[in-house]
């Protein structure tokens, strides 16, 4: 069965559009990007296009290339203060002369949208229910839940341990919590035996931004298979194509329920970020 991420993603941001209609004030997101790194624009564009559909207010400060570091400092101090700012985005990746963990510890960790202030992290761990949870990890935890599959005491297998999706979300799927309770593995480039890992997984999650990754010889049967992956390959005519760690044409005949790419983790990610600009505003 194929998971429709962009189906659950549009339920999820029409009821909170229903929500922010019937506040008196809207919430504001306001994003820095610096420079104009062409993936980073692609999402700008949808973040922009995904607030006014919800009725969020979005704010672009965008800051040539070379923009100094202490500029950038200083405008998320700005924000920080503003009162009517519910949350900050700081676009990755920064120009290499700007730090981006400087950055990111420069936010309000209320404000902080993404998640990924090591306040916020923290929380997480520990199960701190006031936590703003990484996007794509809330996001999978979500479009799981919502599919009606089962992830207390199933084994997940993570590919993949960056900061962003890994780690977090191997924290968030095995708190003692309700839709949780999962027994979590997370493998990587220098795990040994890594297809007899990937096979003992109820629950294949890939997140290690390699094509095609994984292969129809590294899921057993009836597992589930979540693909979070987003690879721009290039095809014939200069086109380009996304795809996503699995190679969805063999995984699928296999797999009980499994997400395509495009159309599957990524509009969840952008829906948790609409509902974390919300829950950051109440």
């Amino acid at each position: 069965m194929i998971i429709d991420g962009k189906k659950i993603a549009k339920e999820i941001t029409d009821e909170l559009k229903e929500k922010i209609s019937k506040l008196d004030k809207k919430p504001n997101l306001s994003v820095i990007l610096v420079g104009n790194n062409p993936a980073s624009l692609i999402y700008i564009k949808m973040k922009k296009k995904a607030c006014a559909k919800v009725g969020i207010d979005f704010d672009l400060y965008h800051f040539k290339e070379d923009e100094k570091e202490d500029v950038i400092l200083d405008k998320i101090d700005n924000l920080n203060s503003d009162a009517k700012v519910s949350g900050i985005l700081v676009q990755m990746p920064l120009p290499k002369h700007i730090n981006s963990s400087k950055a990111i510890q420069r936010l309000d960790p209320t404000k902080d949208v993404d998640g990924f202030h090591p306040i916020n992290v923290g929380k997480l761990l520990i199960g701190d229910d006031s936590a703003v949870v990484s996007c794509t990890p809330l996001g999978v935890k979500t479009l799981l839940q919502k599919s009606n599959i089962e992830v207390e005491s199933k084994h997940v297998v993570i590919v993949g341990r960056s900061n962003i999706v890994g780690k977090p979300l191997a924290a968030l799927l095995m708190q003692k919590k309700p839709n949780c309770n999962a027994t979590v593995t997370v493998a990587h480039s220098y795990s040994k035996g890594l297809k007899d890992i990937t096979r003992s997984a109820d629950i294949l999650i890939a997140a290690i931004g390699k094509p095609n990754f994984i292969t129809q010889d590294m899921v057993k049967e009836n597992t589930v298979v979540i693909d979070v992956g987003i690879n721009y390959v290039l095809q014939k005519a200069e086109k380009t194509k996304i795809i996503g760690d699995v190679d969805f044409e063999n995984v699928s005949k296999i797999a009980s329920h499994i997400t395509p790419v495009p159309k599957g983790v990524g509009p969840m990610t952008v829906a948790m970020l609409v509902q974390n600009t919300y829950t950051c505003f109440l």
